[in-house]
């Protein structure tokens, strides 16, 4: 089976805008420019071209997009291509070519971010194997988000504290992140 991955690098073109499904999904569009630029060896001139892509999102990613990212943000997308395919009211048919995103991410190369972690809203977001997607995942509920040193490195044999079904929706001791 082909892969059919890609990776743009670019600024929104515009704010990213929410909407809903009626079932309650929420989907975020996206402009994204990306800029290539290099010197023409023949004019020595510096040439420039610019591509624009349509980017969405779906779930928890879509809703933490439009609290977070407003247009000039340089982005990185990390997603697959769809081609959509619909027909007008007048009966035209049109097509339009699509970056579906699995991560989407605040480029640091000329700026800065500040990570916040997100609740987890709902059952949309939670990975194939189930968990209630509303579970804390056994992470403490109280202090400033650090662990504190207890539950470090000296643990008893296998057991990692947390909470039976806190991080097996994941395969691992602990949710990542």
């Amino acid at each position: 089976m082909a892969d059919n991955s890609i990776t743009i690098v670019g600024n929104l073109t515009r704010d990213p805008e929410i909407r809903y499904t009626a079932s309650g999904q929420a989907n975020a569009r996206l402009g994204v420019a990306v800029s290539r630029r290099w010197q023409n060896r023949q004019t020595q001139e510096w040439e420039e071209r610019t591509s624009f892509f349509n980017v969405i999102a779906w779930g928890d990613m879509a809703e933490n997009i439009s609290d977070t990212l407003a247009k000039g943000t340089r982005i990185i997308v990390n997603g697959r291509l769809e081609q959509r395919s619909w027909e007008t009211d007048q009966g035209e048919k049109r097509s339009v070519v699509e970056v579906v995103a699995d991560e989407i991410g605040p480029s640091l190369r000329w700026a800065t971010a500040e990570v916040k972690r997100s609740e987890r809203r709902g059952g949309g977001g939670a990975p194939a194997g189930g968990g209630d997607g509303g579970s804390s995942g056994g992470r403490p509920q109280s202090g400033s988000g650090a662990s504190g040193g207890s539950g470090g490195s000296g643990g008893s044999g296998g057991s990692s504290g947390a909470p039976a079904g806190g991080g097996g929706d994941y395969g691992f001791d602990e949710e990542p992140f």
